[in-house]
């Protein structure tokens, strides 16, 4: 992630607490859902969304130390004060870093483009937003030249 403390503001967030920010001085690549049981457990929500950039333009102050890893080539990071969810890194999507949409102060601008893990979306929850559904992890549509927004 970027330590480039003069970067233009684009995208602006922060954790509950407000003890860390984040500032993204371009768009994200790609905004999706996911329904894979290691997002819907980290949020506590039933599906997660989240923004994804490329690592050189986010910045997350204060330095929010080093990653917390529960599964192989996967690195989050949390607030130490609020224990909210700052930032995803995945191994099979190199250079890109994901932050909870929930976190963003533009998210009402950030439209998801797809469903990833679609496969693991739960039984009862039915969103008929004719988007895109992943089985999967979608890795092969988060890293194309021009990935879905």
């Amino acid at each position: 992630m970027a330590n480039d403390s003069n970067q233009q503001e684009k995208i602006t967030g922060r954790c509950y607490c407000g003890a860390k920010s984040l500032r993204a001085s371009s768009e994200p690549l790609s905004v999706v859902y996911c329904h894979c049981s290691d997002c819907k457990r980290v949020t506590g929500a039933p599906l997660a969304a989240f923004a994804g950039f490329s690592e050189a333009i986010l910045t997350i102050s204060p330095d929010p130390g080093p990653p917390c890893s529960h599964h192989p080539g996967v690195d989050r990071w949390f607030c130490k004060d609020c224990g909210s969810p700052l930032a995803a890194r995945y191994d099979y999507l190199p250079g890109q870093v994901y932050v909870p949409l929930g976190l963003l102060d533009q998210a009402d601008k950030l439209q998801p483009s797809m469903h990833c893990h679609a496969a693991s979306t739960y039984a009862w929850l039915h969103l008929a937003d004719g988007l895109p559904r992943q089985q999967n992890s979608g890795r092969d549509a988060l890293l194309s030249d021009e990935p879905a927004r």
